[in-house]
């Protein structure tokens, strides 16, 4: 008897071994949004969306089926990627004031996610650098520094799914020498345009209605910040700007911040882009002068100084000629360096 008993405990030990795990054909996602822009999430790639609703107290929980993926979600105003799979259970939280640096995913799946979140903030770091004022070989120097250390921090992410890592891991080389070239052309931009006369703007939109034109701040000079309310590492330059503003109060310079804001950044909806716009700058308590270009990217001064990438930073002298077509961001001690040069 005693041996039976123990034959039908190791065929029951045997039974629940074998007992395949179920898995789900969907992902069930959920979390938590502080400071929510809008009442929903949207999840996207090239051929899946869904919405989800968020609630008023910004949490939110949903299913979907998906294949198996790298998603963008989009909450109004910013967006991150995300890495979907059915059988998963994922939940996100958030605070939208720092959107990037609070991102955080906890359940099956997650370390997939966080890994994203940690790519896109290790990003940010490695290239929210003055690169435009270095010299080429500076600049190929920097480049290669970098491109070492992305592919180190790839080589170390042993646990995570491929394809989360490999659309990364696999173009690091491709990416730096696509940024680099950029900022090489921005070093070029700077020997031919430097001291000649600037593009100009024509009665651009200013947050009361009124109108702005560069020639009306000719005898000052014209310190450009072209940003975007979506833009982090724009955001990110808003104290430094604020306290350099106030620092120069009153002195021979006019500080102007020119959103680029456009439909395509806001749904497709012009109106919600200068709703966004006049939102952030009331939020943010901005000061100076606050146009809006009339078409965004495409406006003709956009076009003129070759802005692909932003924040961008243009300083313009009191008869109207380029003194830096890119110029150091407030965060950077060499603006003042500059000023003080010019004796503004």
């Amino acid at each position: 008897m005693k041996k039976t008993l123990i034959a039908i405990g190791a065929l029951s030990i045997i039974a629940c071994q074998q007992a395949p795990k179920e898995v789900k054909d969907y992902v069930t996602f959920s979390g938590k949004i502080t400071n929510q822009n809008s009442d929903s999430l949207m999840v996207r790639s090239r051929t899946y969306s869904k919405t989800i609703k968020v609630n008023q107290d910004g949490t939110f929980k949903d299913t979907l089926k998906v294949e198996a993926g790298l998603y963008n979600i989009f909450d109004g105003s910013e967006s991150s990627t995300v890495f979907l799979k059915n059988g998963y259970d994922l939940n996100l939280t958030l605070d939208t004031k720092q959107f990037d640096e609070t991102i955080t995913y906890t359940g099956e799946g997650a370390e997939n996610s966080n890994f994203l979140a940690e790519k896109s903030l290790l990003e940010e770091k490695l290239l929210d650098q003055d690169f435009s004022s270095m010299d080429m070989a500076a600049l190929d120097a920097k480049f290669n520094e970098i491109e070492t250390e992305l592919n180190q921090f790839y080589s170390s992410k042993t646990d995570i799914d491929s394809l989360a890592i490999t659309p990364f891991s696999s173009n690091v080389s491709r990416m730096m020498e696509g940024t680099k070239k950029y900022y090489a052309n921005t070093i070029m931009l700077k020997q031919e345009m430097t001291g000649n006369p600037s593009p100009i703007f024509t009665d651009y939109e200013n947050i009361d209605g009124s109108k702005t034109s560069l020639s009306d701040l000719k005898g000052k000079y014209v310190y450009i910040d072209v940003w975007a309310t979506w833009c982090g590492p724009c955001k990110a330059e808003i104290p430094s700007l604020k306290a350099l503003e106030k620092e120069y109060h009153g002195k021979n310079i006019a500080f102007v911040s020119l959103s680029v804001d456009d439909d395509r950044t806001h749904g497709g909806s012009w109106d919600k882009a200068k709703e966004d716009w006049k939102a952030m700058v009331t939020e943010k308590e901005l000061g100076g002068i606050q146009i809006m270009a009339p078409e965004g990217w495409k406006s003709q001064f956009v076009q003129d100084y070759k802005i692909t990438g932003i924040p961008r930073f243009i300083l313009i002298d009191p008869a109207g000629n380029v003194v830096d077509p890119s110029a150091p961001r407030p965060s950077d001690n060499k603006i003042k360096d500059v000023f003080n040069a010019l004796s503004i």
